[in-house]
Formats: C-alpha cells, structure tokens, sequence
C-alpha cells in the first residue's frame, strides 16, 4: 500500500501553520478525486473519500475495491472544517464513511452538493440545515469563494424533471487563483468553452478513463489521460493535477503515462503525492 508523504496529527499541522501568499495556493491531494485547498484567505475540502467504506461494500463482488493509498486522515480527525464540495453521490467523492465522522467533529462545517442529492445526503446523516444545494448550472457565493457549478458527463448528462444536474464539475476562483475540479466526466461539447471562458489557472482532472473489463462491470467512465492532457492543452490552462489513481486496484491508471503525454504536449502539470503539501504560485 502507498504511505502518504504526511498522515494523521503531521498532515493537520502541516495544513494549519501554512500560510500562503498573495497569489499563491497550497494543496494536499489526500487520495482519488479528494483535497484540501488553502489560500490567504480562504480554505476548503473537495470530494473527500477517507474511509474503507466502499472496500467493506465490495469485499464479494466482482469488483473488489482494493485500497492502494493510505488514508491519510479519517473524517473524525478533521475538527476546523467549514466548507467541503461534493461533485456527485459516488462514495469516493461523497463518503459516508468520512462526512458523519466529519461533521459531528467540525461543527461549522457545511456541504456544498448538487441539489438532487439533498436526500440522500441526509439519509447518511448529514443535518439538512448544514447542507448548501446547486443545481449544477449557476453562479453563487460561499464564504470567500466565487462559484460555478457547471454539469458534468459521467458518462451521459442526467437532469432531474426540475432541470437539475446529479452530476458536477466546480469552477472556484479563491482569492484571485481560478480552480475547476471535474469531479467525475468525460470530456464533452462544451466543456472546452466553459473552461477557456473561465481561464483557469489550474485543472484538477481525472485520468483513469476506461477499459473491457470496467465497461462489462458497468463502471462508469472517466477521461484518459490522454484526453485530460488535450483538453489541457485545447483551453491554454496553467496546470493540470491529474487525479482519480492510485486509490482502487481494478480502476486506477498510470500517472507515469500522463506526465510522458503531458511533457509531450507541453502542458503544464504537478503529480502530486499524498499527504504532500503542494504550492501554486500565479505568475
């Protein structure tokens, strides 16, 4: 199993005592699609899967989810939290086996969520009051971010008969430094627009795409890296942060052959490492 850089108590100190700059942002991958994202002002949690929840779930199928990264933190561990985004309901982006843990140890904490999945989140125990819906198609304010929730294929659209998407991508500007996190998506027709439009300094996006064996298990898709490093490089972005590796045995991918396509195409990247602390500065 992978050992993060830093874990438990080490990694928590390492988030609270740093202090970015003007222009600058630090994040901590904490494993698949999850982080932690600090600028001067404003901190956030995005995607979080922490627990061994959909291990436990899997154990006799089959499609065993084999753990190849430590979890670096539990949900209880987290005591500070005020905003996390979930992107969609799968247990690796909306855990219930970190978020309860989480909210009754981080009493400000609240969830960012695509509007559809309100229920749901309070069937794992999250309190409706500390929930923030979108509906997957707007511009809104949380904190000290400015938001747009824009709908992500995963692999098709779906909508609800409101016009709701349960599928999300997020475009966050924080303190000046523009952030899209896919979630989870392929690349579909505009997608590219959005992004151009919104010029983001840095593109967290998924890379473990698909294979035979995944489609016959109905494992929904992602891009490729291959297609995470043309789209990088079609919408002119600063960096890309691959992610969605390195978690399942049976649907991961190898970053290797994202930072080769990458060095290539000449597209910026940062393959980050667990628990490790990471600093963007915008030039």
């Amino acid at each position: 199993m992978i050992e993060p850089v830093l874990k438990g108590q080490a990694l928590l100190d390492d988030i609270r005592t740093a202090q970015p700059q003007s222009g600058e942002i630090c994040i901590w991958w904490l494993g698949q699609s999850g982080y932690a994202i600090k600028t001067t002002n404003t901190f956030f949690y995005i995607d979080l899967y922490l627990s061994e929840h959909l291990t436990k779930k899997y154990a006799t199928t089959e499609k065993p989810h084999i753990r190849m990264t430590e979890a670096p933190l539990r949900g209880s561990d987290i005591t500070d939290a005020n905003l996390i985004f979930a992107s969609h309901k799968h247990s690796d982006h909306l855990d219930p086996g970190t978020l309860p843990d989480l909210f009754a140890a981080s009493p400000n904490a609240h969830l960012i969520l695509p509007t559809p999945l309100i229920d749901h989140a309070v069937s794992i125990g999250l309190p409706l009051a500390r929930l923030i819906p979108t509906t997957g198609d707007e511009f809104f304010e949380v904190g000290e971010l400015d938001v747009r929730s824009i709908p992500a294929a995963h692999p098709t659209f779906e909508t609800t008969p409101e016009g709701t998407y349960p599928f999300v991508g997020y475009l966050i500007e924080a303190d000046g430094i523009r952030l899209y996190h896919s979630g989870d998506t392929l690349v579909y027709d505009g997608l590219a627009n959005h992004l151009h439009a919104f010029g983001a300094d840095i593109l967290f996006l998924p890379i473990n795409g698909t294979d035979t064996r995944r489609n016959e298990l109905h494992v929904p898709p992602n891009m490729s890296a291959a297609e995470a490093v043309a789209l990088a490089k079609q919408v002119g972005a600063g960096t890309v942060i691959p992610h969605h590796y390195d978690m399942f045995s049976f649907n991961t991918a190898d970053v290797n052959e994202f930072a080769a396509l990458a060095t290539e195409a000449g597209v910026k990247f940062a393959v980050l490492q667990a628990g490790e602390r990471y600093t963007y500065k915008k030039s």
